[in-house]
């Protein structure tokens, strides 16, 4: 169904529709419907999901189930300061900035700037480490801040909602056309984080938790609703030495699954 959505003249066209937030708010709100919970057994089965890890609950809905808690110590924080942690469970791949023109993302190159949609907020990070975590939907879909961090207000850009599986990021500029929402971080350690989440494909909600103040490491941030979908964080030049596993995985053109809380570089 994807071959044909994103590789044939006819699925192109029933894209911009499907596309569309209200297409995705209209399937968010269904999914938060008592009903949906009809959907849970064959989900959990069809992605091998075992809810041993998770904090026991009654889901009143798909999307309660989805976002669901996972225990503490089924992703423990690594809490070494010079540690960078991973915000999220997901497939990683690290990308260097490159000036302005950056990261290729399965054969679509990006600019920081379209990223971000400010010029002089990217230029900042010129020279630094772009870190992309995929998420799919058998994937803990709540994530955390990566380092303790004095937060700047959430900036919400508009936009469409492909899908973040391969075959969509081969094909169109996923991440500069989805709807996203990104803070910056004053970080303890790193220095300036750009933490960005970005919508995808029936992801009704990109749910974060707090506004401008203090956090700390490994706190909660937020969870995304249904869908599969892709958090980035940007690292200034210097500001951490990214472990080198990843940046030569992704020179192969492959992800590295990780887990929120694990070391991904120091300082």
């Amino acid at each position: 169904m994807l071959e044909f959505l994103y590789e044939t003249g006819i699925g192109r066209l029933m894209l911009r529709i499907l596309t569309r937030p209200r297409l995705s708010i209209f399937v968010g709100k269904c999914m938060d419907a008592s009903w949906s919970r009809v959907f849970i057994p064959y989900f959990l089965k069809k992605n091998g999901i075992s809810l041993k890890e998770y904090v026991p609950t009654r889901y009143e809905s798909f999307n309660a189930c989805f976002c669901r808690r996972i225990r503490s110590s089924c992703r423990p924080i690594d809490r070494t300061p010079k540690h960078l942690i991973a915000p999220c469970d997901g497939y990683l791949s690290a990308y260097p900035i490159t000036r302005d023109k950056i990261i290729p993302v399965k054969q679509s190159w990006y600019r920081i700037s379209d990223l971000l949609r400010d010029k002089k907020l990217a230029k900042e990070f010129e020279g630094g480490t772009c870190l992309v975590f995929r998420l799919c939907v058998h994937h803990y879909h709540r994530y955390c801040y990566p380092d303790a961090a004095v937060k700047e207000d959430n900036v919400f850009l508009p936009g469409i909602l492909h899908t973040v599986r391969p075959i969509a990021l081969r094909n169109v500029p996923v991440f500069t056309e989805n709807a996203r929402e990104y803070t910056i971080l004053h970080t303890e350690n790193f220095g300036d984080i750009i933490q960005m989440e970005v919508g995808a494909m029936l992801v009704g909600k990109i749910k974060n938790f707090h506004g401008a103040g203090t956090v700390k490491r490994g706190q909660e941030k937020g969870h995304f609703l249904y869908g599969g979908s892709t958090i980035i964080l940007l690292l200034k030049k210097d500001a951490v030495k990214v472990d080198a596993e990843f940046l030569e995985a992704t020179k192969r053109q492959a992800e590295v699954p990780v887990k929120m809380g694990q070391k991904l570089g120091e300082k």
